[in-house]
């Protein structure tokens, strides 16, 4: 269980590192280009999204990595799951595509369900 772990984790961590990092660091004008969803959201919200899908990055691999407290990347997968399940939401309502933030949500739970298995 633990290379599934490593794997999966790695995968959706790397994901949302990358996806966090333009949400903290690009002005909303220029992701609106690319991800229409950022015109229902200020620039703080936005911010604030992208530095919990950095947080749930870290969360899902840096715990278990240096064996302190692991139980955090329990939470760090159920907060990304939980983002995903909001990220669906607003995609869903906006009619828009919801197919990363299902594929995204899975291979959380996935990596949900290796966190659980030691």
């Amino acid at each position: 269980m633990s290379v599934l772990f490593w794997i999966v984790s790695a995968l959706v961590a790397l994901a949302f590192l990358a996806s966090g990092i333009m949400k903290i660091t690009q002005p909303k004008e220029k992701m609106s280009a690319q991800m229409k969803w950022v015109e229902d959201f200020d620039q703080n919200t936005i911010r604030g999204i992208g530095a919990l899908e950095v947080l749930g990055a870290i969360g899902l691999i840096l715990p278990r990595l240096t064996g302190v407290l692991p139980w955090l990347s329990t939470l760090a997968a159920i907060g990304l799951i939980l983002t995903m399940i909001g990220g669906a939401v607003v995609h869903m309502r906006r009619k828009e595509p919801i197919v990363p933030n299902v594929v995204l949500g899975l291979l959380s739970a996935v990596a949900l369900y290796a966190t659980t298995q030691g």
